[in-house]
């Protein structure tokens, strides 16, 4: 059998390479594991086949229709004659006897498959394929007569296998057929095949089609899933908004980037009110010239969010990022880092020339770090990752680290020991690093620290360029990020190139090695709240380990500072408490202590986010409000505090019934990442009101009593109307 591996050409070119490694890969691995693979039906596969028979009997000259009947195991699935962005559509290769034909398959409308990020069109449980058969007017009666044929299929779960199943049905020939046992089957999937096409028109603007229609005669539009009929012509992940505009209907979509030039009409399967809640569901097809023209701004933010990244320019993202950049050094996370600075800094101030040159290290330092990670998350993303931005504190084991490694820089402040730099050179405290011409290497160290800890910070202030430049070719996306390295390095390369402007700082003294001795306490306040963020990953084991790691360093460190003032048979207790912290954290960050754990709702009334069950109230007309959080980004947990746990925002929640959900991203999930790339972003925070009718408002990234009343007061205004 040919492999009958591929992937679609619609798929974005980002997702691309991974999606066809994953599926070559899917085939080796099957292989490999053929013998531990559950058995059904046939050996060595998920999906059942045969083929069956609206009548009993075949009559000469008139159609027969046959189905290919599939029966999935449970979680796997087959696709759908537009798999959407990956897949194949099952096939089938008919071997008929002479003078009979048969036609195209009639595809009973499918279901959409997400699968991470991506979002397929396909089936799961039984389905049934339907044919017509052309039968031969001149068939003799009485004569038996053997239908076969070849059906190929591509079923999917965690893997993708490709099927296949040799199928036959033999039937009598009479001059008159009766319905066969299977006849309410073929009945009930009839329902389901896409009935004549609607009268529509579409209108494309930028990438945002709006799709004008009408129900048909007898039906409603209350609720839909649109399934193109054409490859490449829609993003099928992104959200479809349903608008009632004076008296008519209207579907928002995602037009899938570049838009081809042969894309002059719209094709396509509305789905309306199906489901066993909806006994009056329909499905028709639609083809509509696409014309160019403004879509109706009344598409609602959730139409407009999802390009927002795409549609900000070049310039616009590289300007908000330099102001993010710029923010970001007011950011409690990034102080503690930052003030080291302080001191190299009163201590340079006389000296322009070592001073240029430590604010061009620590420029280089800064600039580096934010390229180097945003490239390992476009890396690790087309990999297959669901990844975002501040990714780094979404893995426990590199908290506690941090934790350990702002411990060790407050004990050293505090003089319990005394950090070295350079070979040969001993017992050198870090203000003379810094202050020392030829060694730039602590500014530049404290660059990229200071970008570690601050990375998660900057969505509150650039989430629209973040989400620019994730979506853009890697030279772009980088040259964004190397933005707001700039602007967060910028006041201190000021600084250290007008060192004027420090004249007003008391000249070195005393008061130097009380400044940095009272910067410990910052540091220390940096390990209380990465200690917290640890808690919300991770049970209170992991807690109370990473705490015995502090313990250790912390007796390393002051056998360390004792060896060096001279009580050197300190120096191999320093020794013996280093490996043994080193034999204690290495197991513990390779272990289940320090991985994710489970995660609940902080507050009373919150409920966990689900897409599953947001779609299922947005269909039952609630209005949902949805927090997009970490329980590390800063500004998530003062908006908590200043506006969504004020009491009069709390009673105005629950005099309008809103259902308050909480998407936490304090731990990597593939569902919120997914959740955050549809509105164009790819941090948090994120807040998102959907009124009765299902359209989404986002708010602002900074929150206040005021804006989250106004927003509900327009939720009540528009219930009204």
């Amino acid at each position: 059998m040919p492999l009958l591996l591929s992937i679609n050409a619609p798929i974005r070119a980002r997702i691309k390479a991974r999606a066809l490694a994953f599926t070559l890969a899917a085939v080796v691995a099957t292989s490999a594991a053929a013998q531990s693979l559950p058995r059904f039906g046939a050996p060595e596969k998920h999906v059942d086949a045969e083929l069956i028979s609206a009548a009993d009997a075949i009559v000469p000259g008139q159609p027969l229709t046959v189905g290919l009947r599939l029966k999935h195991e449970s979680e796997w699935h087959t696709y759908w004659q537009v798999p959407g962005d990956s897949g194949l559509p099952t096939q089938i290769k008919w071997q008929l006897p002479a003078g009979f034909n048969a036609g195209p398959i009639d595809w009973p409308h499918p279901k959409r498959l997400p699968v991470g990020p991506l979002m397929n069109f396909g089936y799961e449980g039984e389905t049934l394929l339907l044919t017509t058969i052309n039968v031969p007017a001149d068939l003799p009666v009485g004569t038996p007569v053997t239908l076969n044929a070849k059906a190929f299929w591509l079923e999917c779960k965690d893997v993708c296998i490709p099927g296949d199943a040799e199928v036959k049905l033999t039937l009598p020939v009479k001059p008159q057929a009766a319905p066969s046992s299977s006849a309410a089957l073929f009945k009930a999937t009839q329902a389901r095949v896409p009935q004549a096409a609607l009268t529509a028109s579409a209108s494309i603007d930028a990438n945002r089609i709006r799709v004008a229609l009408s129900a048909p005669a007898g039906k409603t539009l209350d609720k839909f899933e649109f399934f193109p009929l054409e490859e490449g012509r829609i993003e099928a992940a992104a959200p479809q908004v349903l608008k009632n505009e004076g008296g008519q209907s209207a579907i928002y979509l995602t037009a899938a980037k570049p838009i081809a030039p042969d894309f002059k009409t719209l094709k396509g399967v509305v789905v309306a009110n199906g489901g066993p809640a909806y006994p009056n569901g329909w499905a028709h097809v639609v083809q509509a010239p696409l014309s160019a023209g403004a879509v109706s701004a009344a598409a609602g933010t959730a139409g407009t969010a999802a390009g927002a990244g795409s549609s900000m320019s070049l310039w616009a993202a590289l300007g908000t990022a330099i102001l993010g950049g710029l923010i970001l050094n007011l950011m409690p996370c990034v102080f503690p880092v930052l003030s080291l600075k302080l001191i190299g800094l009163a201590q340079h101030r006389t000296h322009s020339g070592p001073m240029a040159a430590h604010g061009a290290a620590f420029a280089a330092g800064v600039v580096l770090s934010f390229v180097l990670l945003a490239a390992l998350l476009i890396g690790l993303q087309q990999a297959g990752s669901a990844l975002g931005w501040g990714f780094q504190l979404q893995t426990p084991w590199v908290v506690a680290a941090l934790t350990v490694l702002f411990f060790a820089i407050g004990l050293n402040l505090l003089g319990v020991f005394e950090m070295t730099m350079g070979s040969g050179v001993a017992n050198l405290r870090a203000a003379d690093n810094l202050a020392s011409k030829s060694d730039w290497r602590g500014s530049f160290g404290t660059g990229v620290l200071a970008v570690i800890v601050a990375s998660p910070c900057t969505a509150p202030f650039m989430g629209a360029a973040l989400g620019y430049a994730i979506t853009q070719p890697a030279v772009i996306a980088l040259s964004v990020f190397a933005a707001l390295g700039v602007g967060m390095a910028a006041p201190y390369v000021l600084l250290t190139v007008f060192p004027s402007l420090l004249a007003k700082l008391p000249r070195p003294g005393r008061w130097m090695e009380l400044f940095k001795q009272f910067m410990a306490f910052p540091m220390f306040a940096t390990c209380v709240w990465l200690l917290w963020v640890l808690a919300q990953q991770v049970d209170a084991g992991g807690v109370a380990l990473a705490l015995g790691v502090l313990v250790a360093v912390g007796f390393t460190l002051w056998a360390l500072g004792l060896s060096q003032r001279g009580a050197r048979v300190f120096r191999w207790v320093a020794v013996g408490g280093g490996m043994l912290t080193a034999l204690t954290f290495a197991p513990i960050a390779t272990s289940e202590a320090l991985a994710p754990g489970a995660r609940s709702t902080a507050d009373a009334g919150w409920i966990e986010y689900s897409p599953d069950k947001l779609a299922q109230l947005r269909g039952e007309g609630k209005i949902v409000f949805v927090d997009f959080t970490a329980a590390w980004c800063v500004t998530c947990q003062v908006n908590k505090r200043v506006a969504l746990r004020a009491d009069t925002v709390k009673a105005r929640f629950a005099a309008d019934n809103v259902v308050l959900m909480r998407a936490d991203w304090t731990n990597r999930d593939e569902k919120i990442t997914h959740a955050l790339a549809q509105f164009g972003r790819n941090g948090v925070p994120l807040y998102v009101l959907y009124d009765r009718q299902g359209e989404a408002a986002v708010l602002p990234e900074l929150l206040t009593e005021g804006i989250v009343l106004a927003a509900l007061d327009k939720v009540r205004g528009a219930s009204r109307k």
